[in-house]
C-alpha cells in the first residue's frame, strides 16, 4: 500500500492542520499555507512521487558514494570532501591535521557545481593587492608563509527558487508649502496605497557550512549561474570540497529575510508620485520552494592573531574579496606618535615665526 504525505514545500517538513487559523502549518521552518495554495502545490508534484528516485539518478548517486571519502578534524570538527587518492590533509578551517575517517553517503552528492575561474597564484596575488592597501594590518599578513594558507574550497551551497505573495500598505504623503504673507504655510495631503504582487525569485543563495560566516558568503555574492555544470568528480581534482551540514530547513529563515527586504522593496519602489511614504503593513508569504544543492568555488584563509581567528573569503569564479581586517596595534601607535611628532614640530615652527 502506497503512503501519502503532506510535506512542506520550503523545508520538507511534515505539514499539520491548524484547526485555529485554518490553515496547514510547519512546525519545523513555521511556514502557513491555505487549502487553495496546498492543493495547487501537491497538484504539481502529484505525478512526480519526491521518494522515488530513477535508475539514472541512483547510478549516479551511487557512483558519488564509492569515490569519496570524508575526513574529520579532530581539532575543529570540520568534515571535508576529498577524492579517493587523498588519504592525509589538512583542515582548511584550522589548518590542523585530519584523518580518514569513513565514506560518504549518496545524500549529499550535489546537483551542480560552478569550477573555479580563478588559480592559487591568481587567488594569492588578488589577497595581497587587496590587503596590501591596508596600512595597519600586521607585518606578516601578507608574507609568503601566510600566502600558503590560501585553500580553494567547493562550499556546499542551498540555492532556493521560491513563490511569493506579498502585500504592502502604507500611506503617501503629496507636501506643497506656499507663502501667505509673513507665513509659511505647509499642505499635506495623505493617500491610502496598496500593493500586492504575486513574485518568482530564483536562486536565493545560502551556504551550507557552518563554518564559515554567512555574513561573508553573502559579501562575495554574487556567482554567475549561467556557468553552472552538472557535478562531476573531476571538478574536484586539486581542490577540497566540504559537504553541508546546514541544511535547507536550517537555511530557510535567512532565504526568508532576503525574500522579505527584496519583495517589500519592490512594491514599495511602485508606490510613486508621493513626496514621501510610510509603511503601515507588510506581508511576504512563500507558497513553494524547489532546492538545488551544489559546490560553488571559494578561496579561503584563516589568520591568527592575538588568539583571534579572522577568515577570508575569495569568490574563485569572480575574485570579489571580503573579510575582517586585524589591526596591528603597534602599527597604530607608531601612527600616532608620528602624527603628534608633525603636529609638535608644526607649532614650533609657527612659534619660531612669531
Amino acid at each position: 500500500m502506497d503512503l501519502v504525505q503532506y510535506q512542506c514545500p520550503n523545508c520538507g517538513g511534515s505539514l499539520e492542520f491548524d484547526p485555529q487559523s485554518q490553515q496547514f502549518g510547519c512546525e519545523w521552518c513555521m511556514s502557513k499555507f491555505t487549502e487553495e495554495e496546498i492543493k495547487s502545490v501537491f497538484a504539481d508534484n502529484e505525478n512526480h512521487p519526491l521518494d522515488k528516485a530513477d535508475p539514472q539518478t541512483k547510478a549516479a548517486d551511487d557512483e558519488f558514494a564509492s569515490g569519496n571519502n570524508l575526513y574529520e578534524c579532530t581539532n575543529c570538527g570540520a568534515e571535508i570532501v576529498s577524492d579517493e587518492n587523498t588519504a592525509a590533509t589538512f583542515c582548511c578551517y584550522c589548518h590542523s591535521p585530519v584523518m580518514l575517517a569513513g565514506r560518504l553517503s549518496a545524500e549529499y552528492r550535489p546537483s551542480k557545481v560552478i569550477p573555479f575561474k580563478f588559480t592559487n597564484e591568481q587567488a594569492k596575488k588578488t589577497f595581497k593587492d587587496w590587503a596590501g592597501k591596508k596600512w595597519f594590518t600586521p607585518g606578516d599578513f601578507t608574507s609568503a608563509t601566510q600566502l600558503e594558507k590560501i585553500t580553494g574550497l567547493y562550499v556546499p551551497f542551498w540555492l532556493a527558487d521560491c513563490r511569493v505573495n506579498a502585500t504592502f500598505d502604507g500611506e503617501g504623503h503629496i507636501i506643497h508649502t506656499h507663502r501667505s504673507g509673513d507665513y509659511e504655510v505647509t499642505d499635506t495631503k495623505i493617500f491610502a496605497v496598496s500593493r500586492a504582487a504575486y513574485m518568482e525569485y530564483h536562486g536565493i543563495p545560502n551556504d551550507g557550512a557552518s563554518k564559515i560566516e554567512d555574513e561573508l558568503m553573502e559579501a562575495i555574492e554574487p556567482f554567475d549561474y549561467n556557468e553552472l555544470k552538472d557535478f562531476s568528480m573531476s571538478y574536484l581534482s586539486g581542490f577540497y570540497a566540504d559537504k553541508y551540514d546546514v541544511d535547507k530547513a536550517a537555511v530557510l529563515p535567512r532565504i526568508k529575510k532576503r525574500l522579505e527586504e527584496g519583495a517589500v522593496s519592490a512594491l514599495r519602489n511602485t508606490v510613486t508620485g508621493y513626496s514621501a511614504v510610510t509603511e503601515r503593513s507588510k506581508n511576504v508569504n512563500i507558497i513553494k520552494t524547489d532546492w538545488q544543492y551544489m559546490l560553488l568555488p571559494v578561496w579561503f584563509m584563516n589568520y591568527k592573531y592575538n588568539g583571534q581567528i579572522y577568515q577570508f573569503v575569495m569568490n574563485g569564479q569572480t575574485g570579489k574579496m571580503a573579510g575582517k581586517l586585524p589591526l596591528s596595534k603597534p602599527k597604530l601607535f607608531a601612527f600616532g606618535v608620528g602624527i603628534f611628532a608633525v603636529v609638535v614640530l608644526i607649532m614650533l615652527l609657527i612659534g619660531g615665526l612669531l
